[in-house]
C-alpha cells in the first residue's frame, strides 16, 4: 500500500467518514475536497475517481486486519476470543460504509462479490470455537455442529454493527455500544459452554471491559 502523505492522509480520513456517514453514492468529490479543505482538482491527483478512494480505503483495512491476524496467539483461548470479537467489530465498523455500499460500487470486478476478508475472519473463528472444544470448555452432553456455531456467532456479531449504523443512526461506537453486542453474542455462546468456560470467558471479557473504560 502506498505510504500517506498528509494530504493523501487527509483526503482518505475525509473520505472515509462521509462515505461512512452519507453513503458512497450520495458522497461528491467536491464535498471530500471541501472537507479536506482542498481544490477538486488536488482530490484527483492523488485519486481520480471515487473508486479509487474506496479500493485505497479496502486496502488500508486489509492491512490492519493482516497485523491484527499476523499477532500471536496469548495460549488462553478466551482472551484471544474476546480480542478476535472486539477488533473484528471495530475493524467492520470503522470501514463500514466498504460492506453496506458495496451493490453502490458498480460492476466492477474488484468489488464484486463477499470481501474475502469476511470468509477469513469467520475461519479464524471457527478455529477459536474449534480451541474452546479442545479445552474442554464446550459441554458434551450437547451435539454441537462447531461450523454452524461459528457462523452463527460471525452472524450476530456482523449484523449487530448494521443495527447500529441503521436503527440507531450511531456516527461512533463506543465500549458500551460493543458490550450490548457482546450479550446477544453470549445468548447464543453461552448455553454451549461449560461452567468453567463461561467463569473464563466472563473474565476475559471483563478484563478488556476495565482496559475500554480507564481508557
Amino acid at each position: 500500500m502506498m505510504n500517506a502523505t498528509p494530504t493523501r492522509r487527509r483526503i482518505l480520513d475525509a473520505a472515509l467518514e462521509l462515505f461512512n456517514r452519507n453513503g458512497y453514492a450520495a458522497t461528491s468529490q467536491i464535498e471530500i475536497a471541501a472537507a479536506v479543505g482542498i481544490r477538486q482538482g488536488n482530490l484527483t491527483y492523488h485519486f481520480p475517481t471515487k473508486l479509487d478512494l474506496v479500493a485505497a480505503l479496502r486496502d488500508e483495512g486489509r492491512a490492519v486486519l493482516g497485523r491484527r491476524d499476523a499477532m500471536s496467539a496469548t495460549g488462553d483461548v478466551c482472551t484471544d476470543y474476546v480480542h478476535h470479537v472486539t477488533s473484528s467489530m471495530e475493524l467492520v465498523w470503522r470501514y463500514r460504509f466498504l460492506l453496506r455500499d458495496r451493490a453502490q460500487f458498480g460492476d466492477v470486478d474488484a468489488f464484486r462479490g463477499a470481501p474475502p476478508e469476511l470468509a477469513a475472519d469467520l475461519t479464524r473463528l471457527t478455529g477459536l470455537i474449534e480451541r474452546f472444544g479442545a479445552d474442554g470448555l464446550l459441554r458434551r452432553d450437547l451435539r454441537v455442529d462447531l461450523s454452524v456455531l461459528a457462523r452463527s456467532l460471525w452472524v450476530v456479531s456482523r449484523y449487530w454493527l448494521d443495527h447500529l449504523d441503521e436503527f440507531e443512526q450511531l456516527g461512533e461506537i463506543e465500549w458500551t455500544h460493543q458490550a450490548r453486542g457482546i450479550e446477544h453474542h453470549r445468548a447464543v455462546l453461552d448455553p454451549c459452554l461449560t461452567a468453567d468456560g463461561r467463569r473464563r470467558l466472563d473474565a476475559a471479557f471483563e478484563q478488556i471491559a476495565q482496559h475500554r473504560l480507564a481508557s
